[in-house]
Order: structure tokens, then sequence, then C-alpha cells
């Protein structure tokens, strides 16, 4: 029984070491609000990287919208 456990407990640690070494986790938010002529749109760029995933977001709008 001790035997089963450990060949369990060492096929767990082998399956989170295939996952930390298989491709990162990234997911890329982009939200353009910018008029296409603008030469020189805002833009706001955030990113968090935790390891085993990571966030970025990038924000672009217009100085004047041209109503």
């Amino acid at each position: 029984m001790v035997k089963r456990n450990r060949i369990i407990l060492a096929l767990g640690a082998l399956a989170l070491l295939l996952l930390s070494l298989g491709n990162a986790r990234h997911a890329a938010i982009s939200i353009a609000m910018a008029r296409a002529d603008d030469p020189s749109p805002r833009k706001m760029e955030a990113a968090v990287d935790l390891g085993v995933i990571a966030v970025s977001v990038l924000v672009t709008w217009s100085k004047r919208l041209g109503y």
C-alpha cells in the first residue's frame, strides 16, 4: 500500500512539472476606441504576470471624438 502511494505521489509531481513547463497561458485584451485618422491616439497599457497566467490590457482612444 505504501509503494502505491509513492507511485501516485510521483505521478502527481510529474504531472505538475509537465504543466509548469508547458506553454504559458496569456490573455490579451485590446479595446480600440481611437479614430482611424487620429495620428496620435492616447493609450493605456497594463500587464499582470503571475507565472502561471498572464493578462495584458491595451486601451486606445482619441482626444477629440469629433461629434
